[in-house]
């Protein structure tokens, strides 16, 4: 009898995400494995041990480019198949899918070493930061090493979403010359709501409407300076009237999780919020 395979999906990213080497099992309610995530280092720097000295040390005129650390991610699904049932499945998977399903995995990690770490910088990844993307099947040992028996290698780059797209009025360059040059500012408003849309996006509906809140309330402050312009003061007039609804969900936050209804009103109130911000925009800079 052949031995059970595994599924996985792997990606090779372009730093060190944070957590140790090794493998790492996350668990669902129950205490049975869901997945398993093995991270190794493929490549790293040589950090030279340099005597201090006030100043630092003489820098080449044309230094050549630094060795960056490629950090190796393999996730697991926990669930043993035959190989038949293995190959069925690599031949008619969804490999976007696939891929999407490991990276909310993996990031559900990195969000537990941000906060056991009590360090910031530790963030998530998304599939465009990825240098290579693969989905496969192989034997226990095997995807435990990083190998497989069958895999698939997805292009890297841009996969086609639209989101960071969303609602814009200028293309991003054009707006961060604006801000560099001082002819735009960075509303508080955006930053907070950036951050509740990837709180939604991650599936975390509680820190979404707390974060919500806050952003409401921001870009209310923030906003009006705008509100000469006829499609930012509609559009603030609606915020304002999402109060209440914003209010009740971050109230639920706090005491537990949201229903649909309420998880449905911070989806509503952060796609009116980015709205708002790209109207401001769209009316041109000032």
């Amino acid at each position: 009898m052949s031995s059970p395979r595994f599924r996985f999906c792997q990606l090779e990213l372009p730093w060190a995400l944070g957590p140790a080497d090794g493998r790492y099992v996350v668990r669902v309610h129950a205490g049975e494995p869901s997945h398993v995530l093995v991270l190794r280092t493929l490549g790293a720097p040589e950090r030279r041990m340099l005597r201090r000295r006030r100043g630092g040390r003489s820098a080449p005129a044309e230094p050549a480019p630094a060795p960056v650390t490629t950090t190796r991610a393999t996730v697991i699904v926990a669930e043993r198949v035959d190989e038949p049932t293995a190959q069925r499945w690599l031949d008619g998977a969804d490999l976007d899918a696939e891929l999407a399903a490991g990276l909310a995995v993996l990031n559900d990690v990195l969000d537990a070493q941000r906060i056991a770490a009590a360090d910031p910088f530790v963030r998530a990844v998304s599939l465009d930061q990825a240098l290579v993307a693969r989905v496969g099947y192989g034997a226990g040992d095997e995807v435990a090493d990083g190998r497989w028996s069958a895999a698939r290698e997805l292009p890297a780059g841009p996969r086609g979403r639209t989101r960071q797209a969303r609602a814009r009025a200028l293309r991003p360059q054009e707006r961060l010359s604006a801000l560099l040059g001082g002819r735009d500012v960075a509303l508080a408003a955006e930053e907070l709501t950036l951050r509740a849309r990837h709180d939604l996006d991650r599936g975390r509906g509680r820190e979404a409407a707390l974060q919500v809140r806050v952003a409401l309330e921001a870009a209310l402050a923030e906003l009006p300076v705008w509100g000469h312009r006829p499609e930012v003061a509609k559009r603030l007039g609606a915020l304002a009237d999402e109060r209440e609804a914003v209010a009740a969900a971050a109230h639920r936050a706090l005491e537990g999780g949201l229903d649909e209804a309420q998880l449905a009103d911070v989806e509503r109130v952060v796609a009116r919020l980015e709205a708002a911000l790209a109207a401001r925009v769209a009316g041109g800079l000032e």
